[in-house]
Protein backbone atom coordinates (compact mmCIF):
# COMPACT_ATOMS: atom_id res chain seq x y z
CA UNK A 1 0.00 0.00 0.00
CA UNK A 2 1.26 3.50 -0.78
CA UNK A 3 1.82 6.23 1.94
CA UNK A 4 -0.15 9.38 1.04
CA UNK A 5 3.25 11.20 0.45
CA UNK A 6 3.70 8.78 -2.78
CA UNK A 7 0.37 9.04 -3.98
CA UNK A 8 0.72 13.19 -3.51
CA UNK A 9 4.04 13.07 -5.62
CA UNK A 10 2.42 11.28 -8.47
CA UNK A 11 -0.32 13.24 -8.24
CA UNK A 12 1.90 16.25 -8.72
CA UNK A 13 3.63 14.64 -11.01
CA UNK A 14 1.05 13.93 -13.57
CA UNK A 15 -0.30 17.52 -13.04
CA UNK A 16 2.89 18.83 -14.38
CA UNK A 17 2.85 16.71 -17.28
CA UNK A 18 5.66 14.56 -15.82
CA UNK A 19 5.51 10.71 -16.07
CA UNK A 20 6.31 8.69 -12.81
CA UNK A 21 7.64 5.53 -15.63
CA UNK A 22 9.96 5.32 -18.49
CA UNK A 23 10.28 7.98 -20.89
CA UNK A 24 8.76 6.86 -24.34
CA UNK A 25 11.45 7.06 -26.87
CA UNK A 26 9.06 7.42 -29.94
CA UNK A 27 7.15 10.11 -28.92
CA UNK A 28 4.78 11.80 -32.03
CA UNK A 29 5.72 15.56 -32.34
CA UNK A 30 3.69 17.58 -34.76
CA UNK A 31 5.31 19.02 -37.73
CA UNK A 32 6.29 22.97 -38.18
CA UNK A 33 3.95 24.14 -41.41
CA UNK A 34 4.06 27.64 -43.36
CA UNK A 35 1.93 28.36 -46.54
CA UNK A 36 3.66 29.79 -49.15
CA UNK A 37 1.06 32.11 -51.57
CA UNK A 38 2.36 32.51 -55.20
CA UNK A 39 0.97 35.23 -57.33
CA UNK A 40 2.51 37.35 -60.16
CA UNK A 41 5.12 38.13 -58.80
CA UNK A 42 5.17 37.89 -55.32
CA UNK A 43 5.70 35.04 -52.87
CA UNK A 44 4.09 35.92 -49.29
CA UNK A 45 4.53 33.50 -46.37
CA UNK A 46 2.07 32.76 -43.96
CA UNK A 47 4.88 32.95 -41.18
CA UNK A 48 7.99 34.18 -41.15
CA UNK A 49 9.58 31.50 -39.30
CA UNK A 50 8.83 27.71 -37.52
CA UNK A 51 10.57 25.32 -35.57
CA UNK A 52 13.63 23.04 -37.11
CA UNK A 53 12.81 19.46 -37.78
CA UNK A 54 10.00 17.69 -39.50
CA UNK A 55 8.00 20.37 -41.80
CA UNK A 56 5.48 20.92 -44.41
CA UNK A 57 5.81 23.82 -46.35
CA UNK A 58 2.74 23.75 -48.95
CA UNK A 59 2.70 26.15 -52.03
CA UNK A 60 -0.62 27.78 -53.17
CA UNK A 61 -1.02 29.54 -56.60
CA UNK A 62 -2.66 32.07 -56.16
CA UNK A 63 -1.65 33.58 -59.99
CA UNK A 64 -2.19 33.32 -63.44
CA UNK A 65 0.96 31.76 -64.13
CA UNK A 66 2.31 28.31 -63.09
CA UNK A 67 4.75 28.52 -60.39
CA UNK A 68 7.29 26.19 -58.30
CA UNK A 69 9.34 26.69 -55.21
CA UNK A 70 13.14 26.39 -53.97
CA UNK A 71 14.35 26.71 -50.49
CA UNK A 72 17.41 26.68 -49.46
CA UNK A 73 19.54 27.08 -46.30
CA UNK A 74 22.08 30.03 -46.53
CA UNK A 75 25.35 28.43 -46.64
CA UNK A 76 24.12 25.40 -47.24
CA UNK A 77 24.08 23.12 -50.30
CA UNK A 78 20.97 21.53 -50.75
CA UNK A 79 17.82 22.41 -52.54
CA UNK A 80 14.31 21.67 -51.49
CA UNK A 81 12.28 21.93 -54.31
CA UNK A 82 8.20 21.86 -55.14
CA UNK A 83 7.58 21.14 -58.39
CA UNK A 84 5.42 23.20 -60.76
CA UNK A 85 1.97 24.21 -59.41
CA UNK A 86 -0.74 25.10 -62.00
CA UNK A 87 -2.85 28.17 -61.47
CA UNK A 88 -5.71 27.08 -58.57
CA UNK A 89 -3.52 24.68 -57.58
CA UNK A 90 -0.99 23.43 -54.59
CA UNK A 91 1.64 21.80 -54.01
CA UNK A 92 3.66 20.23 -51.02
CA UNK A 93 7.06 19.42 -49.17
CA UNK A 94 7.34 17.36 -46.07
CA UNK A 95 11.14 17.59 -45.19
CA UNK A 96 13.22 18.04 -42.18
CA UNK A 97 14.87 20.96 -41.92
CA UNK A 98 18.04 22.28 -40.28
CA UNK A 99 17.73 25.39 -38.33
CA UNK A 100 19.16 28.50 -40.08
CA UNK A 101 17.67 31.30 -42.45
CA UNK A 102 16.38 29.91 -45.98
CA UNK A 103 16.09 31.65 -49.49
CA UNK A 104 12.44 30.68 -50.81
CA UNK A 105 12.36 31.35 -54.41
CA UNK A 106 10.19 30.79 -57.79
CA UNK A 107 13.04 29.23 -60.42
CA UNK A 108 10.61 29.81 -63.48
CA UNK A 109 11.80 32.04 -66.00
CA UNK A 110 12.90 35.84 -64.62
CA UNK A 111 9.97 34.94 -61.54
CA UNK A 112 12.54 35.56 -58.85
CA UNK A 113 14.29 38.34 -60.31
CA UNK A 114 10.95 40.32 -60.53
CA UNK A 115 10.27 39.45 -56.96
CA UNK A 116 9.32 36.12 -56.44
CA UNK A 117 11.72 35.44 -53.25
CA UNK A 118 11.18 35.75 -49.43
CA UNK A 119 13.53 34.28 -46.48
CA UNK A 120 12.43 31.89 -43.94
CA UNK A 121 13.95 31.37 -40.67
CA UNK A 122 13.71 28.23 -38.71
CA UNK A 123 15.12 27.99 -35.49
Amino acid sequence: MRSNATVAAVATLLVLGVSAGPASATAPTTPARAQVSAGEFRLTLSRMAIHRGQAIIELVNYGEDDHDLALRRLGGTRTYRIALVHPGKTGALDARLRAGRYAVWCTLGDHRARGMRATLLVR
